[in-house]
């Protein structure tokens, strides 16, 4: 079992660290293969046997690296399979640790994804390639008031297969200064590999969400999913996505329940099940993406693909009934969320 790394020349981008950019690839005994790149640690493509024995990729993404800088500028990117942090999700245009007020950068009085420039616009460093163990290692140091968060912040992912056909992230996260911390990856899932997600089952172990205003920021109120758009306690097809609009939420997961969430494509035969130590996760479900150079020129239609962005609340640190996100200086942050494939029988 070989893990190989393609070489790619980096253009000068500003604000990036300088730092060669790569492209890594690893497999399974199976046939399943992860291509990742040290440009925002961003999940490239992920190819999954099909009912039929065929390699299909599961994840939206370029071929080209130059793709990934340039619609990252002004996050024109919708952050296809990037890392992000150092907060995920949106928060208010502050935040407190200590007592201290934060400003952080914001629009419109919204920080959303970590900043101007997060983790979505980095190139982080190449720790380590295990072939044995089929993992990446990359890491980012943050620092101090960097996009205004307190606190030199040294972040950690892990990309893993297994041979249970299961692709393990894992960020980690230390900071030498209380902060808040929330990691999470942004990979768009059409487990048919193009077109549309329309024809995919979708199951939540969710039984609440989280109530935003017309901005998109979390009330504080967590409401029941019982006659929403939200109920997927019993598995939908995402047709009903034409009829209900594309989401963009938060979701509370069961706290008693390993599984999290099941998504299954007639078409492909595939499933995933998504595992995570995460208490909520943003779905998203674009209506369509622009008429972009995708891998292999792929083409994608309305709703092509969904996003699982395990994480905490958004917000969080502004809202003493949400799960705590600070970090006291020297304690460990982990995000660990497991994605598992197999085929639907």
């Amino acid at each position: 079992m070989k893990s190989k790394t393609r070489k790619i020349k980096q253009k000068s981008h500003g604000f990036h660290n300088q730092n060669e950019l790569l492209i890594l690839s690893i497999k399974n005994d199976n046939g399943m293969r992860l291509r990742i790149t040290n440009f925002a640690a961003t999940v490239m493509s992920l190819e999954v046997p099909d009912s039929k024995g065929k390699r299909t990729n599961v994840v939206v993404g370029f071929d080209s690296l130059q793709d990934y800088i340039e619609k990252s500028k002004n996050k024109i990117s919708r952050f296809l399979g990037a890392s992000i942090g150092r907060y995920a999700g949106r928060i208010s245009e502050k935040i407190t640790v200590n007592g201290v007020d934060y400003p952080l950068y914001q629009e419109d009085g919204i920080h959303l994804h970590g900043g101007r420039h997060g983790f979505d616009e980095r190139t982080w460093d190449i720790d380590y390639i295990d072939e044995d163990e089929m993992l990446i290692s990359l890491s980012y140091v943050s620092e101090h008031l960097e996009e205004g968060y307190p606190g030199n912040l040294r972040v950690k992912v892990t990309y893993q297969l297994t041979n249970d056909n299961e692709l393990k992230i894992i960020y980690r996260a230390v900071s030498d200064q209380d902060t808040v911390v929330n990691l999470t990856n942004h990979a768009y899932y059409n487990l048919n590999g193009a077109n549309t997600i329309t024809d995919h089952l979708l199951q939540l172990n969710c039984a609440d969400y989280l109530e935003v205003n017309d901005k998109q920021l979390p009330t504080g109120v967590k409401k029941p999913v019982v006659n929403t758009k939200f109920d997927f306690r019993i598995p939908q097809k995402l047709n009903i996505l034409k009829t209900r609009g594309s989401i963009d939420d938060t979701l509370i997961f069961d706290p008693q329940k390993d599984l999290k969430a099941i998504l299954s494509a007639e078409e492909s035969g595939i499933k995933m099940e998504v595992i995570t130590n995460q208490p909520a996760v943003v779905i998203y479900t674009p209506e369509e993406f622009p008429d972009w150079n995708f891998r292999k020129d792929t083409t994608y239609r309305n709703f092509p693909a969904i996003c699982f962005e395990t994480q905490n609340y958004p917000d969080a640190p502004n809202h003493d009934n949400f799960p705590n996100a600070h970090i006291k200086a020297g304690e460990l942050y982990e995000n660990r969320s497991v994605f598992r494939f197999s085929i639907q029988h």
